[in-house]
């Protein structure tokens, strides 16, 4: 097994290089660092080609296994000492455990949909964090897939796949601009709800048991006039106290439990 140990190597410099976006653009890849996130990609059956380790970092006896894992999936192993690891970990607490896997995101037309469905439609969000949170939650709820929208954030962005917790290999994840996502909704006749302010609609208030998209856009500016001028329903969530608005992942997680208790909280198939 190959080990790396010198900070010049050609494949530690690749993996710095692969925390941008501009070092990922043509390669078709995206990193993966950390023991849950590679757990559940391997799961998903997600493609997974290398697999860097060092057992100076690990926190449980439950590495190896998945090691093998990946290795019997076709993955390639390589050891690093730990100051390699630490220059290759984009985590402030490494665990010992990164991998490069295949680029997520698929095209519309490669979503397969079933009747009725639970979807996102996230346009422009801007933080990693949150399109992360709003995919951990797409997946506790139970959502069909997340569609993301003229998107300022890449999807393959290491910190997505961080803050989602490795979900993101688990819920279908396309991109696209908001005009093709609307004639895709359209097509398939799946109704477009968005959550704003100005409305006396509550989001209890509606039947959110047939198709539909729940579309939320940017923490400062909201959704934009295309698509709060094609809602088919407008709901808001109540302000209670002094504040007039919740964190982007946090509305989202609100609306996907509403449409969960509608659909008796079923777990996907």
């Amino acid at each position: 097994m190959m080990e790396i140990s010198s900070l010049q190597n050609p494949r530690v410099k690749e993996l710095v290089r692969l925390r941008r976006k501009p070092g990922r653009t043509g390669e078709d890849v995206l990193l993966i660092e950390g023991y849950r996130e590679i757990r559940r990609a391997l799961d998903a059956g997600h493609p997974v080609m290398e697999f860097y380790f060092c057992r100076d970092f690990f926190l449980g006896d439950n590495e190896d296994r998945m090691m093998a894992d990946a290795e019997k999936a076709g993955a390639r192993l390589l050891s690093c000492t730990p100051d390699v690891f630490r220059k290759i970990a984009y985590k402030d607490r490494p665990e010992g455990l990164l991998a490069v896997g295949k680029a997520v995101g698929c095209r519309l037309s490669d979503l397969n949909l079933p009747e009725d469905p639970l979807l996102i439609v996230a346009e422009s969000i801007e933080k990693p964090g949150n399109l992360g949170s709003i995919l951990r939650s797409a997946d506790a709820a139970g959502v069909d897939a997340v569609i993301v929208c003229d998107h300022c954030t890449d999807v393959n962005n290491p910190n997505v796949v961080r803050s989602s917790i490795g979900t993101i290999f688990t819920v279908p994840v396309a991109e696209a601009s908001s005009d093709d996502t609307l004639a895709f909704l359209r097509e398939r006749g799946i109704r477009v709800l968005a959550a704003t302010p100005h409305t006396d609609r509550v989001y209890t208030d509606e039947d959110l048991t047939r198709g539909i998209a729940l579309v939320v856009g940017t923490e400062k500016f909201g959704l934009s006039d295309r698509w709060m001028d094609q809602a088919d329903l407008k709901v808001k969530l109540p302000m209670l106290g002094r504040i007039d608005s919740l964190n982007v992942a946090c509305a989202t997680t609100v609306l996907l439990y509403e449409a969960a208790r509608q659909r008796g909280f079923r777990p996907k198939q």
